[in-house]
């Protein structure tokens, strides 16, 4: 893991987080600013700035493989929850470190603006 972003810096526990589930890859936290009931972020430990910027597709499924989890141990799975990805400035990621939302709580409308 290399980089000095937030999200890194989490990693390495110098800035805290409300932390839900962790493995070898990959950290869940909840996010500081919630846009659902439950909102979580699912992270890479090893610092990848966007999807854009993805060179080992494993990782895309050991977030998606984390998110289904924590669906499946939180109770949420079956009434439905939405997994997003922004990706760069037009897309609406503001941490430049590739990251899962995961939300769940209410019933989620499109388009999400």
């Amino acid at each position: 893991m290399s980089g000095d972003c937030l999200f890194c810096r989490i990693v390495r526990r110098e800035v805290p987080a409300k932390v839900v589930a962790e493995n070898e890859w990959c950290l869940a936290f909840h996010d500081i600013g919630p846009q659902a009931p439950t909102h979580l972020l699912v992270i890479p430990k090893e610092h990848v700035a966007s999807l854009n910027d993805v060179t080992d597709h494993g990782i895309i499924a050991r977030l998606f493989a984390m998110a289904t989890d924590i669906a499946r141990a939180e109770g949420f799975a079956e009434k439905g929850y939405r997994t997003v990805i922004n990706t760069r400035d037009d897309g609406g990621q503001t941490v430049h470190h590739l990251h899962v939302h995961l939300l769940a709580g209410r019933r989620l409308t499109w388009p999400p603006g």
